[in-house]
């Protein structure tokens, strides 16, 4: 019974401020993803590589690196989905000899540092937490 919600509006807000948040909610959603993962596998993140089309966005990778206190590095090549199967397929046929060769392969475009302190990132986290907790429940059955 949840419910999506756009909550701490005023006024002054505008289209620039709402692309803004749904950014910044992407960021904190993986974050608490990989704290889950965290508290289940008992193993710190060391980096975050990323692919895909959101990974072109260096604001978005930006933010990330921020809330996970973790570098995040981008690939050269973003589409990776095609380019797996195609290493797949290639082991498979010989092309390569090994997951060892396939991954020598892979080469950074952009790495992104932590830019903000762990205090300010968790504040920032935490206003997105009580944003959530409050859609919860939002209609009753």
């Amino acid at each position: 019974y949840a419910r999506g919600t756009i909550v701490g509006l005023t006024r002054g807000i505008g289209r620039a401020h709402i692309a803004r948040a749904v950014i910044e909610s992407i960021s904190f959603q993986v974050r608490d993803v990989v704290d889950a993962m965290t508290r289940a596998s008992g193993k710190a993140l060391k980096e975050l590589r990323v692919d895909g089309g959101a990974s072109v966005m260096d604001l978005l990778l930006q933010l990330q690196a921020d809330q996970l206190g973790v570098n995040v590095r981008r690939p050269a090549v973003t589409e990776c989905s095609a380019l797996g199967a195609a290493f797949a397929a290639g082991l498979a046929e010989g092309v390569w000899s090994s997951v060892g060769e396939v991954e020598s392969s892979w080469a950074e475009e952009a790495q992104f540092p932590p830019a903000i302190g762990r205090l300010t990132a968790d504040a920032a986290h935490h206003i997105w937490t009580r944003a959530v907790d409050r859609s919860r429940a939002w209609v009753t059955a």
